[in-house]
């Protein structure tokens, strides 16, 4: 059973008092609410966009593409321009002018030709070695560094070209011939680190001598015996009156 309430049943005798005759004379109360059916009133209280419409696109760059090859809105005219015409005749064609002494040119080992053969490439000479680097100067040292990274870069770009080309030789070779190289660059670093080391002990046991001056005034060594007499010469003379 259901229970109602005395709002329940006054609204639902309302109800059936608003039906048509028809319906309110053998209609079960219980069934007036589903009968209550008004018409529902739509009124559109503002347009789709509140954006008031531009009679023209003030955007002069609207709809230049240049990925998908779309250009202006409007209509360009080019007639009065003349377009370029491709030069067919071999003769007429212009030469562009070539820095023969351009830095790019180092990184390739001939001007002539992008890739070496095989043959070409194993040629080369051993790795120095640190024994062999430790009786060169900073400046032959800094020298042969220099080289190695060109031929670094000479390496790079055959192998940058090989694989663009697709040639399928020279891979292992032109290995090889940068592992020779990075063992160059691996033993310069090892002497000018035991350089850099025997520097530094010899700087520790020439502020413990007392025979070494550093301060940068006079001469760097002074025997002991002969410091004296150094300090002697040095020492100015006082007229007498």
């Amino acid at each position: 059973m259901f229970s109602t309430t005395s709002s329940q049943l006054t609204k639902a005798f309302e109800l059936q008092r608003s039906l048509p005759y028809r319906f309110n004379a053998s209609l079960p109360i219980f069934l007036v609410p589903s009968f209550n059916v008004t018409p529902l009133r739509c009124q559109q209280s503002a347009q789709f966009s509140t954006i008031p419409r531009r009679s023209k696109d003030n955007n002069k760059m609207r709809g230049m593409s240049a990925m998908h090859r779309t250009g202006l809105r409007r209509r360009v005219g080019a007639s009065k321009y003349p377009l370029p015409q491709p030069v067919l005749d071999p003769d007429k064609i212009t030469k562009p002018e070539i820095d023969e002494n351009h830095g790019l040119w180092g990184f390739f080992r001939d001007k002539q030709k992008v890739l070496n053969t095989p043959v070409e490439d194993s040629s080369y000479g051993r790795a120095w070695s640190v024994e062999e680097l430790r009786h060169k100067s900073w400046e032959d040292l800094h020298r042969l560094w220099w080289v190695c990274v060109k031929e670094r870069n000479i390496i790079a770009t055959q192998n940058h070209e090989r694989a663009r080309l697709k040639a399928g030789y020279g891979d292992l070779e032109s290995q090889q011939r940068d592992v020779a190289v990075k063992l160059t660059q691996r033993s310069i670093k090892q002497a000018l680190t035991e350089r850099y080391y025997s520097w530094e002990d010899a700087r520790k046991l020439a502020k413990a001598d007392p025979e070494v001056h550093l301060d940068g005034e006079g001469p760097a060594y002074i025997p002991a015996d002969s410091e004296e007499s150094y300090m002697e010469i040095d020492k100015p003379e006082v007229s007498k009156q």
